[in-house]
């Protein structure tokens, strides 16, 4: 290892020193971008020459840029292919993961609907009959007899509708019925029916 006096001390691992003339800004650029790895000025900057001789780079030629160009290039087929996998992937959980999951689901929700066996409750039609023998379902005498008068005024109107119906036999084709009922009776009717 070199040694090197100053002020009558020797340091250990130093090499003679040279100045460089740098503008300024450039100075504060650097020593900041040296801080970032806790590495001496001397360290960081032979560093960087290293990197660019071994990978045959040159910072203000055309190869710098065109390395940036192909990582740029590079960084976009990338970012297509993770897009590419993220629609893959969404794919398989529409078509078969989440699908599998829901059908899981309602197995298990059998399952366990079959393990707890519940209190079996009556028929719906045995609830119906018990309901009818109540006796609060029962209709009061007069609305009965109303029902009943309706429903007999009812059964004339059919029954005179009927009588008006003749059977016609054309010369040609099936028998058919004829109502003889005027247009306002007809029209009477239709409105009775809605």
């Amino acid at each position: 290892m070199e040694k090197q006096k100053t002020n009558g001390r020797t340091k250990k691992g130093t090499g003679a020193y040279s100045n460089i003339t740098v503008k300024k800004e450039t100075a504060t650029r650097f020593r900041n971008y040296s801080k970032k790895f806790n590495k001496s000025h001397s360290e960081v900057l032979d560093g960087m020459m290293q990197y660019f001789k071994e990978n045959n780079l040159d910072p203000f030629g055309e190869g710098a840029k065109i390395i940036l160009d192909s990582i740029k290039k590079l960084e976009r087929q990338m970012m297509k292919k993770f897009d590419r996998l993220i629609a893959i992937i969404k794919n398989m959980e529409k078509t078969s993961i989440r699908p599998t999951y829901e059908m899981m689901l309602i197995l298990y929700e059998a399952y366990v609907r079959d393990g707890k066996k519940p209190k079996p409750k009556p028929s719906q039609l045995q609830e119906e009959r018990m309901d009818f023998l109540e006796p609060r379902n029962t209709v009061p005498k007069a609305e009965y007899d109303r029902i009943l008068q309706e429903f007999k005024e009812y059964k004339k109107h059919c029954n005179e509708i009927l009588q008006n119906v003749e059977k016609v036999e054309p010369m040609m084709g099936k028998p058919y019925l004829k109502i003889n009922m005027g247009i306002g009776d007809f029209e009477s009717l239709k409105h009775q029916l809605r």
